[in-house]
């Protein structure tokens, strides 16, 4: 997860709505969470399951401040599915889970706030 502390920053240049469509946003649940030890920053392996449409997606998420790697399985959160997959060491992330900064630079997840369908597209 490339995460962007910078939270005094002003908004980013104005894109068209169809720019905004082309990143595609999904809900899943994790289904299983592993340390990542050779990461450079503190990770854990995700492995996310966004439905029949799409399946189950691995990545790496700087998450180990705020969740506890026992908690993760369950939980629903939102990645962008439609990156290219990128090499992290050893391990092949597919998508991009997304977080939040709070106040001290640790990564919250963006989730939900009731249960939705995995695959659910953001819109």
């Amino acid at each position: 997860m490339h995460v962007n502390h910078d939270t005094g920053a002003g908004a980013a240049p104005e894109i068209a709505f169809d720019d905004f469509l082309k990143v595609d946003i999904r809900i899943g649940t994790i289904v299983e969470a592993e340390p990542f030890p050779e990461a450079r920053k503190p990770a854990f392996k995700l492995r996310i399951d966004f439905g029949p449409a799409i399946g189950v997606k691995k990545s790496s998420a700087q998450i180990v401040d705020r969740y506890a790697i026992e908690d993760l399985p369950g939980r629903q959160i939102a990645a962008v599915v439609n990156f290219p997959p990128r090499q992290i060491g050893k391990f092949m992330s597919e998508v991009l889970t997304l977080g939040f900064a709070d106040e001290a630079g640790a990564v919250i997840l963006f989730a939900p706030d009731h249960a939705v369908p995995n695959g659910s597209r953001l819109f």
